[in-house]
C-alpha cells in the first residue's frame, strides 16, 4: 500500500498526487455553468407575454390622445383620388407608377418568393464572415457588375426612388474595400457579411417606397408635397 505524506505545494509537477480535506458542516459547491439553449416556457413566453402587454398599453393611451385618421363614410359613387392602398403595400403601388403591372405585380413578387424559397438551399455565408475577408478582388468584381445591371435597369425604367438607395448601399459597400480600417464605423461595416448587406438594401428600399407612396403622392399620382393643401 502507497504512503502518502501530507505537504503545501502549489507546483502539480512537484507533487503529482493530492488530497481534499472536506471540513465537517461544509458542503461541496458545483459551480453551474451557462447553457447556451433554454426552455421556450418560461424564458421565452413570459417575455412575449410582457411586450404584448407594454403594446396594448401604448396602443390604448395613444388612442386617448390623438383620434384616428380615417376620412368620410365609404361612398361607392365617390373613389378618392388618389386611391391609396393600405401603408404596407404603398411600396408595391409605387412600383406600380414606375414598372408595368405584369412585372411590379407578379414578376418581382415572384422573384422575392422564389428567392426566400431558394436561399435555404444554398451555403450562403454561413460563418458570417465580413464581406471583404476573402478574395476581395473577386468579390469586388461580382458587387460592381450586380450593382451597374440594377442600376441600368432602373435608370432605363427610371425609377429614381430605387436608383438611389441602390448606390448609396453599394457605396456604403466599397468603403470598407478603399479605406482598409478595422475600427471605428469602417471596421463595423467591414465585419457585415453578404446577408446582412442584402437585407440592408431591401430594407431601405421598401422604406424609400413606402414613405414616397404615403407622403408624397396627390391626385393622379402625381409628386406632392405633403406640406401642401389639395383642394
Amino acid at each position: 500500500m502507497a504512503e502518502f505524506k501530507v505537504e503545501k505545494a502549489a507546483d502539480a509537477r512537484s507533487v503529482p498526487k493530492r488530497i481534499a480535506f472536506v471540513q465537517e458542516r461544509t458542503a461541496a459547491r458545483v459551480r453551474r455553468e451557462e447553457e447556451e439553449l433554454v426552455m421556450t416556457v418560461p424564458h421565452l413566453v413570459v417575455r412575449e407575454a410582457i411586450a404584448f402587454m407594454v403594446m396594448v398599453i401604448v396602443l390604448a393611451v395613444l388612442s386617448l390622445l390623438f383620434n384616428a385618421p380615417l376620412e368620410w363614410i365609404a361612398n361607392p359613387e365617390h373613389t378618392p383620388n388618389p386611391a391609396k392602398a393600405p401603408w404596407y403595400f404603398l411600396g408595391l403601388q409605387e412600383l406600380l407608377h414606375y414598372f408595368p403591372p405584369v412585372v411590379a405585380g407578379v414578376i418581382l413578387p415572384v422573384l422575392v418568393i422564389l428567392a426566400l424559397v431558394a436561399i435555404p438551399y444554398f451555403p450562403v455565408n454561413l460563418k458570417l464572415k465580413g464581406l471583404w475577408r476573402e478574395n476581395r478582388r473577386s468579390t469586388l468584381l461580382y458587387l460592381l457588375m450586380v450593382s451597374a445591371a440594377l442600376s441600368m435597369t432602373f435608370q432605363l425604367y427610371r425609377v429614381f426612388a430605387m436608383l438611389v438607395p441602390t448606390i448609396a448601399v453599394t457605396g456604403c459597400m466599397l468603403l470598407p474595400y478603399f479605406i482598409r480600417k478595422e475600427t471605428g464605423l469602417i471596421g463595423w461595416l467591414g465585419s457585415r457579411p453578404l446577408t446582412w448587406w442584402i437585407m440592408t438594401w431591401f430594407v431601405v428600399i421598401a422604406l424609400v417606397l413606402t414613405t414616397i407612396g404615403t407622403l408624397f403622392r396627390g391626385p393622379e399620382w402625381s409628386w406632392t408635397w405633403p406640406w401642401r393643401e389639395i383642394y
